[in-house]
């Protein structure tokens, strides 16, 4: 049985449950109705992990029960799926969106004739929640978040780290990493690097500042290592970019001999010196 198979790997993890044969559906519900406050939160957080074993759990011991495709059984989980969608809305989630999602849920399980549809369903259903939850986070950027994004586009120009930007935004430098590195895909060192980059574009542009000078009013500690990371997220030198960004005509590029050996080229004055003798 698929439901079986889902949760087997977990099994070791649960302990048994007593249920009453005359009345097995009143001990699981009064299960999943106390690991609810757990499945909220961790609906709410966005943890998917935690989400899955506590319907592993449940799963679990609906099939202990040993009732199959029962309309009862039906119910309970519909009323499972409900909760959740009541948790996404809660976290955030669109409320149309989430009755969309009941509606289709509610039609999908009048259709279902077998435990394996069943563990599918519920298993699609978490899915399609969760998605609901993280659809809308994407698009909410936390307040942390973009006070530390405009920091660090402020300050980088100077002597800025994680620990100092974290004090400013009021959470500590690990929360701050973590929350830069889920909403932007990349590390404070890097979203820092990029903002240093991005005012020496600025002013390579707009002054006629040397390129050492831009590179230390940039917060870099010298040329070369400016260069080497300008060229590596620029695909370009500075001196190129700014050519460029002022309209000034690329230097001509240096005209080689391509069908001629190096090693002849190199003996040519030679050759010719000795005609000359």
């Amino acid at each position: 049985m698929v439901a079986r198979q889902l949760t087997s790997k977990h099994a070791n993890d649960f302990p048994p449950v007593a249920v009453n044969p005359t009345q097995p559906y009143d001990r699981i519900r009064e299960l999943y109705l106390y690991e609810e406050p757990a499945l909220l939160a961790s609906i709410q957080r966005g943890d998917r992990k935690q989400a899955t074993r506590i319907i592993n759990l449940i799963l679990l011991h609906i099939y202990s029960a040993g009732a199959e495709r029962s309309e009862l059984l039906k119910g309970l989980l519909l009323e499972l799926v409900v909760m959740m969608s009541r948790a996404a809305v809660e976290a955030g989630a669109p409320q149309s969106e989430v009755l969309g999602l009941r509606f289709r849920h509610l039609t999908e399980l009048a259709a279902i004739t077998d435990d394996e549809q069943l563990a599918r369903w519920l298993r699609e259903a978490v899915l399609r929640i969760f998605d609901a939850v993280e659809r809308c986070r994407a698009f909410d950027v936390p307040q942390s978040v973009r006070k530390a994004l405009d920091l660090i586009r402020a300050g980088a120009g100077g002597a800025l780290n994680c620990e100092r930007v974290a004090r400013q935004v009021g959470v500590s430098a690990r929360t701050l990493a973590r929350l830069l590195k889920e909403r932007t895909g990349r590390s404070f060192t890097e979203l820092l690097r990029e903002a240093r980059i991005e005012r020496a574009c600025e002013l390579l542009v707009k002054t006629e500042m040397t390129v050492a000078a831009i590179a230390l009013d940039s917060g870099f500690c010298d040329q070369s290592y400016f260069t080497h990371v300008f060229q590596t997220l620029k695909k370009t030198t500075p001196k190129r970019y700014r050519d460029a960004g002022k309209g000034r005509p690329a230097p001509p590029a240096v005209e080689t001999e391509p069908n001629k050996p190096k090693s002849a080229r190199r003996r040519a004055p030679a050759q010719n010196l000795r005609r000359r003798g």
